[in-house]
């Protein structure tokens, strides 16, 4: 089928990946976030597995404070460990890749409509996934 809709585990890649993770060993799903990650940050020209660094990114966000937890029957079945917090950083770096490739995923929404909810998509996931910057004062008030 395809796509479905503009969530992150609504297209067949997606949904393949929570499969993939279903099936690999306990100690391997780690791994298997990480490396669909750093694939589409490294990736020249197309970026082929964008779909799936989507479902990473969304399934890392999960466990952040604020992050929406994966509610899809397209999403994984088996327990994922707890993501180390420098994935944070690679899966909003992913999502940052993907939202700037101009000839990619963000253009081939056939609806307009779309294509805005699936960035607004991917911004709210980096919004959760970034952590807040450090308040640092200007100057010290007690003086």
């Amino acid at each position: 089928m395809g796509t479905w809709d503009t969530g992150p585990f609504d297209n067949d890649s997606a949904a393949d990946f929570a499969g993939d993770l279903d099936d690999a060993k306990p100690e391997e799903r780690q791994a298997l976030v990480r490396g669909v990650l750093t694939r589409t940050i490294d990736a020249t020209g197309w970026l082929s597995e964008g779909d799936e660094a989507v479902a990473a990114a969304a399934l890392i966000a999960a466990q952040c404070p604020g992050g929406a937890p994966i509610d899809t029957p397209y999403g994984p079945e088996e327990p994922l460990p707890a993501f180390p917090d420098d994935l944070r950083a690679l899966a909003d770096t992913a999502l940052a890749r993907l939202l700037s490739d101009r000839a990619g995923a963000a253009s081939n929404w056939v609806d307009p409509e779309d294509g805005k909810r699936w960035r607004a998509s991917l911004n709210g996931l980096r919004a959760v996934l970034a952590p807040p910057s450090p308040s640092i004062p200007l100057f010290d008030a007690e003086r």
